[in-house]
């Protein structure tokens, strides 16, 4: 028999209002943007999948910020803040910690790896193999680890952030299909706009040195307390069938070899209402679903080798299931109110 040798004390959150959780996410958002620049729609995006329990990927090619993205949203969210460099010869301990012999009492004792912390970023995660990068899974799943057959339980709010290099294939390690589905979104963050990119360097020349200060907006407790908040708040039957709909309607793809699974689904419920959320709505509109359709279900897709080899992206395929899947005939007609 094992049992937990660290069991963090957790205490039932207060639940948030609506009003209360939007007006916090705009001030989070707000005070990540003097950092970041031209990523507006991506860090709402992130934000959203952080409020709804989950963890994002950031793919996109070197030098666009994420890393800056990361470091900034954890410091608005008060969370501890690790970050681990992928490497071909990283180990899974490098990440989980590991037992460590003590000759003074004869014994081992377990030091903690950089994943026990608020928000974990694994930077170029397909740059480290497979073993290594399964050894997130556990923590990204259960919230715990296990070394030496003793389970580890992580404090909360815990949630990982990785950056992927998807222009490089030689010594990379693609992630498999098993740990993708493990984020709950995938994000591009794209070129800024000329305007945007001479904001960076304006940015850079007036605060005189290289790090971007972000300031603390809550602390993790009241991170939990969002998350409780957002969980309280119902969705309409026609909502949640839409995104059946949705999910159901890549299983029967051509171009497909695997379709989203009702894990894709329910990610997709899930992070529609948080977004719903923090634009102050206690309900779910059909626009918010299609607003992280993509970054929800594309990364979930497995195309068949002739797609592959034709170019054909699954972002494509989402949005063009957008156009012909039947949303609500109905909208709902409410005004914004707490479920507490």
């Amino acid at each position: 028999m094992t049992g937990p040798q660290h069991t963090p004390t957790t205490t039932p959150p207060t639940a948030l209002t609506v009003p209360e959780i939007a007006d916090l996410s705009t001030r989070i958002l707000t005070e990540v943007s003097t950092a970041v620049v031209g990523m507006t729609e991506a860090l709402r995006t992130a934000l959203a999948a952080i409020l709804a329990g989950g963890h994002v990927l950031f793919e996109d090619v070197p030098g666009l910020g994420k890393t800056l993205a990361a470091r900034s949203l954890a410091s608005a969210l008060g969370l501890d803040f690790a970050r681990l460099q992928c490497t071909p010869d990283l180990l899974p301990s490098d990440i989980t910690g590991s037992s460590v012999y003590d000759p003074a009492t004869r014994t081992f004792e377990f030091r903690r790896g950089p994943v026990f912390t608020g928000l974990f970023l694994a930077d170029e995660i397909n740059r480290t193999a497979p073993k290594t990068q399964s050894a997130l899974l556990e923590a990204m799943a259960e919230r715990q680890v296990t070394i030496d057959g003793t389970t580890h339980r992580l404090d909360l709010p815990f949630h990982v952030m990785a950056t992927s290099n998807p222009v490089e294939y030689e010594g990379t390690y693609p992630l498999p299909e098993a740990q993708l589905d493990r984020f709950m979104v995938r994000l591009a963050v794209g070129y800024p706009d000329a305007a945007g990119e001479t904001d960076i360097l304006h940015r850079r020349l007036d605060r005189r040195h290289e790090t971007a200060t972000v300031a603390p907006v809550v602390d993790p407790a009241t991170v939990l307390a969002m998350q409780a908040g957002i969980e309280e708040v119902t969705v309409d039957a026609d909502v949640v069938r839409y995104c059946v709909d949705l999910a159901a309607a890549t299983r029967h793809l051509a171009e497909l070899e695997v379709g989203a699974s009702p894990r894709g689904s329910q990610t997709l419920l899930l992070v529609a209402r948080a977004l719903a959320v923090m634009a102050g709505r206690s309900y779910v509109l059909p626009e918010d679903v299609k607003a992280v359709a993509v970054p929800v279900l594309a990364h979930r897709l497995t195309l068949s080798p002739g797609s592959w080899a034709s170019g054909l992206r699954t972002d494509d395929l989402v949005l063009g299931l957008l156009d012909h899947v039947a949303g609500p005939t109905t909208v709902p007609d409410r005004q914004p109110t707490s479920h507490r």
